[in-house]
């Protein structure tokens, strides 16, 4: 949305020219109606859509997705919203096993493999974030954040080694899966950089 009321039906409309002959997604579509808000830029950026939709409904797809309570909200908000986005697509969460491939699927894209240990110990660890999960587990995300920290913990375990090779650097071992306690929550480690720092010395 723009930063003031009159600004937003011009980038709404961008929006909708760029998807023409195509699909609009928008995520945490519920952002436009928050609880509490003093400005009208959400239902501007609405009112503008739905016109754009009915102007182009031969020409654009629109899916909106978000959280299943939020999303109730977003749809009730309007009349309109309701009788235009008339079919429902609710998606479990994936399952730890999944959540494993997708964090196998992560690694091979960035060189990086576990030990059949180390799988085992975060096919565990991703058991445990499944059974406490709430209405906004974060799936894909979750898995993310837990590769992200992974290799943030890797890092470390690394850096007071002196003889790195290729498969030292590469290699997810038990010790660097995060422990229950810890965040998942990562920041950024270069590990890149930590690799051509530690081969330089050789």
């Amino acid at each position: 949305m723009a930063g003031y009321v009159g600004q937003t039906a011009k980038k709404v409309d961008e929006m909708v020219t760029s998807a023409l002959d195509g699909v609009l997604f928008i995520d945490e579509a519920y952002a436009l109606v928050p609880p509490e808000t003093g400005k009208d830029f959400g239902q501007e950026a609405i009112d503008t859509l739905l016109k754009r939709m009915e102007d182009y409904r031969d020409r654009l797809v629109v899916i909106v997705a978000g959280y299943t309570d939020e999303m109730s909200v977003f749809i009730e908000a309007n009349p309109g919203l309701k009788s235009r986005f008339n079919r429902y697509f609710y998606f479990d969460h994936f399952k730890p096993e999944e959540l494993l491939a997708i964090f196998e699927s992560m690694g091979k894209k960035n060189h990086f493999t576990l030990t059949p240990a180390a799988r085992e110990v975060l096919l565990k660890r991703l058991e445990a974030l499944y059974v406490k999960r709430d209405r906004t587990f974060g799936n894909g995300r979750t898995v993310r954040n837990l590769f992200e920290k992974t290799i943030e913990q890797q890092a470390n375990r690394l850096a007071v080694l002196s003889n790195l090779t290729d498969e030292v650097l590469t290699t997810l071992l038990p010790e660097d899966i995060p422990t229950e306690q810890a965040s998942i929550h990562a920041g950024k480690v270069n590990w890149q950089e930590l690799a051509s720092r530690e081969s330089g010395k050789s």
